[in-house]
């Protein structure tokens, strides 16, 4: 049976409103992105932890997506209380030694993983033709939560 929009669950319902809020906030002072885009990029992050929490395959953030994981894991008490709630441990965000590009397969893996745990999943913010796997700073493709 394939789920509707209305049987999905967001990363917004997991975050609860007031943590939500405060990441959209952050990821339009902070990157520059429209109100409406960055609740969408907040959900995503929010669904993309949760996932990672789990997931048994790599998970790895597409550059939009990772705008509101760093926002994220700025709320470092919030953050923490996911991890613990959803892991059972803390979630590290390691950087990618030497840098380097997103593996696209990685990236549309896991947007499949978190579709498959029930998450409603922005397929735009999950680009995986190269336009949104540029090298950035903090992640850089090195799955999420791996030591």
């Amino acid at each position: 049976m394939t789920a509707t929009a209305n049987d999905q669950r967001t990363g917004r319902a997991v975050a609860g409103e007031e943590l939500f809020q405060s990441l959209a906030h952050f990821v339009v002072v902070h990157n520059d992105q429209t109100p409406e885009r960055a609740e969408r990029i907040a959900d995503q992050a929010v669904a993309f932890l949760v996932t990672a929490a789990t997931a048994t395959v790599p998970m790895v953030p597409s550059d939009d997506v990772d705008l509101g994981l760093h926002a994220l894991i700025l709320h470092t008490k919030e953050y923490t209380e996911l991890c613990d709630r959803y892991a059972g441990r803390f979630l590290h965000h390691n950087p990618k030694p030497g840098g380097g590009a997103r593996d696209p397969e990685q990236v549309a893996a896991s947007a499949r993983a978190m579709k498959t745990v029930g998450f409603m999943v922005f397929d735009d913010l999950w680009t995986v033709d190269g336009a949104n796997l540029a090298q950035c700073d903090a992640d850089c493709g090195r799955p999420y939560g791996q030591a």
